[in-house]
């Protein structure tokens, strides 16, 4: 029971990143839902409470309650009194109301076969027949003074179908089946589907010969990069940067060893059978300025994309909304906390996050108080199960609508919480062939679902007296509360907060009409931060070196729609031609140096389609800025003279980066550091060569790359799952944290690295075995050559008294294996030989 406990303590806190127990007492760092002014006043002085609720009388009334259930229940004082299932976690019959029933269930499940609107009006009603479970059910509609009107001058089904998207669920957590399913489903009726955090097949970027398109629309990336590349990237319309998951807030994704197959594993970087473990959003992402940094990262790769931000309904997500559409993204996802697949964690899917309509309203009201609303378009989701709930959404702000587990369910899902397991009987949720033929799951039964919940919509919006959505989003005046018959607790709640409207406030202030302020995105994108001149000025000379054609410096940006035919032909061709060296000075305002040249690479040769053959080197001299050589890929060598900061590397698939110092540095390189902190995070290839020493969380993610620095700070190779790490010195705390994969070698120059490392999941291991002697020294020479580094070739020239300082960093699933295979064959050599 203390181990329980434990456990579950270390696992809160590790969801808030606050690592100092006593940094919790007092910080009141939750919120109250549904508990009243007297409760929070008297004992939880300062905790926001937005809604009210409950208070002494109802807690003592229910208290008595459970206490009259165990001691007024006849049974003699020896007797074993039955507990029950309460249903908090499962639904019972006899348990806690929950959204999805059997019947609701097995009556969805007839509509989506057949698509009939009688069929899905029956879902509507048994899924209705119910107490309150959720906010939403608290609201009735209010029609415009003007009446209803006839449901033919609403606009159609399709407009409206094209605002769904479906929720990020990787491949991996479902079958490839159930994935491309969706992605098919969401194609056919302009929709959306999501990647989710796990990759994808490339095979899905072009149409299928029958004409169907696999392609997921938004393309994710999680905080763990899983699967992250520029070809991946190139080929999205929209990228998802997870901040947050309303399903389970505070932590990363987790997919169970047993579902990494050889197809998981060739997606993801990795090794079949392997627990992949994705870091929560704050081991990447800890200010505002580095998710700026990230959204622009991604608008250089892809510049045609918009951006989409994932945040968490909670209390204070309005500011975080705030800041996420200054920094420049498009769109801005608001998760609530229902949702989400049976693999979340028991732990996690009960009192974590808020429910989106509270998120989405503060979200709106201070988006619109901030006067930010017109960039950014606002999405929803958490539950969304029917037309009611569309206009519900709509009405509190959200011009998107995004569907997770009822999308499985219209697949064919039976909802028996086994997806964890890898033996979903409907083949859903599972990578297990055995099961995977169980699928039966089509796209026309998504798309019959989407149709009936777009039907409802409109019918909705005839009764309201409204013709377009854009007229209802943003509009509170369309809902209010109701009472609900016989439920004194959901009577006692005050959604007065959640229905404001801001508006005629703003308009007071600004001193203009209410009916000049957008409620609504009105901008196609939200472009704010510069692009980065140097990289198009790269693209420019690369087109003119290699005589394809001379492009004004005022020609507009370079995207994939609008690149100029030059450059075009000019990448089309560099397989062809000789290889381009280009030369320039940098300063640290130079972000993202190859990042858009490794985009429009991706986009015609892929990330790996040189095959180490190197097409252009570009040779830098200064301080390069922020995420140097970020996606880069086959065919492209960076060359820096002088220093970089944050992110080299950051997401590479292949290429070469080479920093070193100036050749009349008066200092000792290996003690001194050359790049910043995060470099390599999230890369799956590719090589880097650093003179020097690099900052705090060098090589987390990583998942290929093959590295050589003179020294690392603290949380080095977190979340290693493939690739090799050559550390020429010292480490900081906390080295090889979650490491499943890959391999560090490590000069422990003090004999004190042993304190350093995390044992969690990895072993340190003399270097002994013939094959990892030959790869140490290799990639030493290498670096020795490249970089020119003095510590390298003084190593290499003691050689002999150098191996016994190296330590050799592995998962411990890895030395069990190699530990069994030397036994093994240790047992075939006879005797004699030994």
């Amino acid at each position: 029971y203390a181990k329980a406990l434990e456990i579950g303590v270390l696992k809160i806190m590790s969801k808030m990143g606050i690592s100092v127990l006593n940094s919790y007492q007092g910080a009141q760092i939750f919120e109250a839902i549904g508990i009243g002014k007297e409760v929070v006043d008297y004992a939880f002085h300062g905790v926001p409470s937005k809604v009210g609720g409950i208070g002494f009388a109802e807690i003592a009334e229910e208290s008595l309650i459970r206490h009259r259930a165990a001691f007024e229940s006849g049974i003699a004082a020896d007797e074993a009194l039955d507990l029950g299932d309460p249903g908090y976690n499962r639904y019972r019959k006899s348990g806690e109301r929950h959204a999805w029933t059997t019947d609701v269930i097995k009556n969805f499940h007839t509509f989506v076969k057949s698509g009939k609107s009688e069929d899905y009006d029956d879902y509507v009603k048994v899924s209705l027949e119910t107490k309150p479970v959720a906010i939403k059910d608290l609201f009735e509609f209010v029609p415009a003074a003007s009446g209803p009107i006839s449901v033919d001058e609403v606009e159609p089904v399709e407009n409206i179908r094209r605002r769904f998207t479906t929720a990020a669920m990787s491949l991996g957590a479902l079958s490839p089946e159930a994935h491309e399913t969706l992605a098919i489903a969401m194609n056919r009726i302009g929709g959306k589907s999501d990647s989710g955090e796990g990759g994808e097949d490339p095979v899905r970027y072009k149409p299928y010969p029958n004409g169907d398109f696999a392609r997921s629309w938004i393309k994710q990336v999680a905080s763990g990069r899983f699967g992250v590349s520029a070809y991946y990237l190139v080929n999205a319309d929209e990228l998802e940067i997870k901040m947050a998951q309303g399903a389970k807030p505070g932590e990363g994704g987790q997919l169970p060893g047993h579902k990494v197959n050889a197809l998981i594993a060739r997606l993801r970087n990795t090794q079949p059978g392997v627990q992949l473990i994705s870091p929560p959003p704050h081991h990447d992402i800890y200010s505002i300025e580095d998710l700026a940094q990230l959204i622009h990262d991604l608008k250089e790769v892809n510049p045609r994309a918009r951006v989409t931000v994932k945040l968490v309904a909670e209390t204070g997500v309005g500011t975080v909304a705030a800041g996420v559409a200054k920094a420049s993204a498009d769109t801005i996802l608001i998760s609530g906390h229902d949702g989400g697949t049976g693999a979340s964690p028991l732990s996690s899917t009960k009192h974590a996050g808020s429910p989106w309509e509270l998120g989405l309203a503060e979200a709106q009201q201070t988006l619109l108080l901030n006067n930010l609303r017109n960039r950014v378009l606002v999405r929803t989701d958490g539950g969304l199960r029917n037309g009611k709930d569309i206009i519900t959404a709509a009405i509190l702000g959200a011009e998107e609508y995004n569907f997770g587990t009822i999308a499985m369910i219209a697949m064919g899902c039976v909802y028996v919480r086994k997806c964890h397991l890898n033996n979903c009987p409907v083949g859903i949720a599972t990578t297990d062939p055995k099961f995977r033929a169980k699928f039966k799951g089509t796209p026309e039964m998504v798309i019959n679902f989407f149709d009936g919940v777009a039907r409802e919509a409109r019918e909705i919006m005839a009764k309201l007296g409204v013709k377009t959505l854009d007229e209802l989003i943003g509009r509170p005046e369309y809902l209010r509360q109701r009472e609900v018959p016989g439920h004194p607790k959901a009577n006692l709640l005050d959604l007065s907060s959640v229905l404001k409207d801001v508006i005629p406030e703003l308009a007071a202030h600004h001193g203009v009409e209410p009916s000049t302020l957008s409620r609504i995105c009105t901008k196609e994108r939200n472009d704010g931060i510069s692009k980065t001149p140097l990289d198009l000025e790269i693209l420019r000379d690369l087109a003119k070196a290699l005589g394809t054609g001379e492009i004004s410096a005022d020609t507009p940006e370079y995207g994939p729609l609008s690149t100029p035919e030059a450059i075009t032909a000019a990448i089309t061709a560099l397989p062809d031609r000789q290889p381009v060296e280009l030369s320039y000075d940098v300063v640290n305002t130079d972000r993202n140096i190859g990042t858009r040249l490794s985009g429009r690479i991706a986009e015609i040769h892929g990330d790996r389609g040189f095959n180490g053959h190197t097409a252009v080197t570009l040779k830098l001299n200064g301080s390069a800025g922020q995420s140097l050589g970020t996606f880069l890929v086959s065919g492209v060598k960076i060359e820096l003279t002088g220093e970089a900061n944050d992110y080299v590397g950051k997401g590479m698939a292949a290429g070469e980066i080479v920093i070193k110092v100036t050749a009349d540095a008066k200092f000792d390189p290996a003690m001194n550091t050359i790049l910043g902190n995060t470099a390599l995070y999230g890369a799956t290839g590719g090589r880097l060569y650093a003179n020097g020493r690099a900052g705090e969380r060098f090589g987390v993610r990583n998942s290929g790359a093959i590295a050589v620095v003179e020294g690392v700070g603290d949380h080095g190779c977190e979340y290693m799952t493939n690739g090799t790490a050559v550390i020429l010195g010292k480490t900081g705390k906390n080295f090889g944290a979650g490491m499943s994969g890959g391999t560090a070698y490590i000069y422990d120059v003090d004999g004190r690295l042993y304190s350093r490392l995390n044992p969690e999941m990895v072993v340190p291991l003399p270097v002994r075995r013939a094959e990892d002697l030959a790869e140490l020294k290799l990639l030493m020479e290498e670096h020795a050559a490249k970089t020119g580094s003095p510590h390298a070739k003084a190593l290499l020239a003691d050689w002999e008294n150098t191996l016994k300082k190296f330590v050799r960093v592995i998962a411990k699933e890895r030395a069990a294996l190699e530990a069994a295979e030397e036994k093994h064959e240790a047992a075939s050599t006879p005797v004699a030989a030994r």
